[in-house]
């Protein structure tokens, strides 16, 4: 069943306007949950809307405080919880291609600026019927209009490994993860040599709306990776 109730056997495609759910899993538990709404479902890449007043889902701290409040060496040894919040600012196009252990998100400003290009290394993502689940790496990179690249939270990548949430082989693991990526920016390889940057969601397209049931994980396998 997608987000709205709608019936829907995979590997049926989801039709661009459909409205689908991102999320991010933690041992088994989601806690962050994004309505979206499909742009383009094809083999070889889904793209997404996430649009800016959306109701959402995110963690935050145990006494529902921001996790970011917290020194960097206390950040990861605190408890999460899921809570409801709202996508602020313009909205972003979340794209992702089959097996990459990344996404690639593009930011624009309220004049349709690009901002820049925001790559998320992540789990690959495994599709139900509802949407896709991943679970979130910490470590980033961000690529600006010119090309330029730099990874983003090494200082939480380490203090996640400090705190035990990761191994050194883990921490190894997802940097050979963003080096693959750095690769595919260096080439300029998919997505970014499509045409997203000139993308604009149809202003006719209803915000998606938050589920009452967007924590229940598919008791089913997943059906295939995207």
């Amino acid at each position: 069943m997608t987000a709205d109730g709608a019936q829907r056997t995979r590997p049926e495609a989801w039709a661009p306007g459909d409205h689908i759910l991102w999320r991010y899993l933690r041992n088994g538990e989601v806690l962050d949950c994004r309505p979206v709404t499909v742009v383009r479902d094809d083999p070889d890449q889904l793209a997404v809307w996430l649009a800016g007043g959306t109701r959402r889902i995110k963690p935050v701290l145990p006494d529902g405080g921001d996790i970011r409040a917290l020194p960097i060496d206390r950040r990861f040894r605190a408890g999460r919880i899921p809570a409801v919040a709202e996508w602020s600012g313009t909205g972003v196009l979340m794209l992702a291609r089959p097996d990459e252990p990344w996404s690639v998100w593009l930011f624009w400003s309220p004049e349709w600026r690009l901002n820049g290009w925001y790559v998320n290394l992540e789990r690959p993502r495994v599709r139900w019927s509802g949407g896709v689940d991943t679970e979130d790496h910490t470590l980033d990179i961000w690529v600006t209009p010119e090309r330029r690249w730099h990874f983003k939270d090494e200082d939480e990548l380490a203090a996640s490994r400090d705190a035990g949430r990761y191994t050194d082989a883990d921490v190894a693991a997802i940097y050979a993860d963003g080096h693959r990526a750095v690769d595919v920016i260096k080439a300029w390889g998919p997505p970014f040599d499509g045409p997203w940057p000139d993308f604009r969601p149809d202003p006719a397209w209803p915000l998606p709306e938050l589920p009452a049931n967007w924590a229940d994980v598919p008791a089913a396998a997943p059906t295939e990776a995207v």
